[in-house]
């Protein structure tokens, strides 16, 4: 089992930054595709980046150049950094996992097990 919580999320002004944080439980999770999804109001959810067990990343069109996914390998800790936001970026971001294999930010909500509770991020002037 792999349990995930978020951390980081608020309110922001268009154009501002925040950085979104996962801690995971579960010191192999090397071994598991990570990503980050979201759910804007009325909508389904949606992925936003995914970072493979190599490293390599992957981003959702909308958020390419805006958005970058790290992790931090000694604290288990998988990071959202999110600039230049603006107003549909409002949503519950997750932090999810799954076992190796496709990992990238076209992959369906279901493709994923784990997920943590959400943290949710406002953007508005």
């Amino acid at each position: 089992q792999v349990q995930l919580e978020e951390s980081g999320g608020g309110s922001e002004q268009p154009g501002g930054s925040l950085r979104l944080s996962c801690a995971a439980s579960i010191s192999t999770w090397n071994a598991f595709c990570m990503a980050w999804f979201r759910q804007r109001p009325e909508k389904q959810r949606e992925a936003v980046a995914a970072f493979d067990i190599d490293g390599a990343t992957d981003y959702a069109d909308s958020v390419k150049g805006r958005f970058t996914v790290s992790k931090d390998n000694v604290e288990n800790t998988l990071f959202l950094q999110m600039n230049n936001l603006a107003p549909e970026d409002t949503a519950m971001y997750y932090c999810v996992a799954k076992p190796p294999g496709n990992c990238t930010a076209k992959q369906h909500a279901t493709a994923f097990p784990f997920w943590g509770q959400g943290t949710q991020v406002t953007v508005s002037s």
